[in-house]
């Protein structure tokens, strides 16, 4: 159980990272947003999910 709020901790799974896209993905042409832009803020994203998780399973 999770002690903050009493779910199984499986109902609070671990963030899992966003897939990196390949070199290849990106079109080379400048576009704005890249491919790899969007990657960036994915993983911001899931940095920020994980610190949370974190805090809410500190013995993981």
């Amino acid at each position: 159980m999770n002690p903050i709020d009493n779910k199984p901790a499986d109902a609070d799974p671990m963030p899992v990272p966003p897939p990196q896209p390949d070199l290849d993905a990106c079109c080379g042409n400048g576009c704005d947003p890249c491919i790899f832009d969007y990657y960036d803020l994915a993983m911001d994203e899931y940095r920020r999910a994980l610190r949370a998780w974190r805090e809410r399973h500190p013995a993981a």
